[in-house]
């Protein structure tokens, strides 16, 4: 007759081998299917073949930090300051006996008899064309303001006064206007624009400076309108 406590032992020798097996089983299955679990970055190798297995997108990439801005050299100009150490060389408007001076290097074009110089988002313009009287801050405002208003974007007008320059006076027209559409990326920039209106027998020259707003080129505009000359 088989003792009772001998059978129980038994019985629980057996329970406790299938529990072993059962946990080396699992413990094989995990060691085989361990490369696959470990996670991946989005957009790795191993990340888009698990996406396209499953037909759900891998999670998404981690935005990497962007790194510091390096420290700016002594002599930069933030966008639209002409630099000081700028050469001024002297040109002569087409057709005319008119002198003025422009930074070295600008490039130039003549369109309908305006021609401008241009670097980065300043530019500078001059036409000369026949004028019985010379211009008034009266017939600045009555004429060329509506004028300039319906040939730019985004015309905010402002002062209208008669200035000084080294080689005689002038009308000056001070306004905002927007720039054209950048041809690569479509920025418009706001300018801010001044407008020099000179007269001598019979001729008018009109010197356009823009460049950004808030731009320092106080000195720069200064050198061009003063040297402004019929010789």
């Amino acid at each position: 007759m088989t003792n009772p406590r001998n059978a129980r032992a038994a019985t629980t020798a057996a329970i406790a081998s299938v529990v072993a097996l059962a946990a080396a089983a699992l413990a094989g299955c995990s060691s085989a299917s361990g490369p696959s679990s470990a996670p991946t970055a989005a957009g790795s190798p191993t990340s888009s073949a698990s996406a396209g297995h499953s037909g759900r997108p891998g999670p998404p990439a981690s935005t990497p930090a962007s790194a510091p801005d390096s420290a700016h050299p002594t002599e930069f100009n933030p966008p639209g300051d002409i630099p000081d150490d700028a050469v001024f060389v002297d040109h002569v408007a087409p057709g005319s006996a008119v002198h003025f001076t422009v930074p070295e290097g600008w490039a130039r074009t003549t369109t309908h008899g305006v021609t401008t110089y241009t670097d980065k988002y300043n530019s500078i313009s001059i036409e000369v064309r026949p004028a019985k009287r010379p211009p008034t801050v009266a017939s600045a405002r009555r004429v060329d303001v509506p004028e300039i208003r319906r040939s730019v974007a985004s015309f905010q007008g402002g002062p209208i006064t008669e200035v000084t320059r080294q080689h005689g006076s002038a009308v000056h027209l001070a306004y905002l206007m927007d720039s054209a559409p950048n041809p690569v990326t479509g920025k418009v920039v706001r300018d801010a624009v001044e407008r020099f209106e000179f007269w001598h027998a019979g001729e008018e020259a009109i010197l356009t400076l823009a460049g950004p707003q808030g731009a320092d080129n106080v000195d720069p505009w200064q050198i061009v309108s003063d040297s402004v000359q019929w010789r």
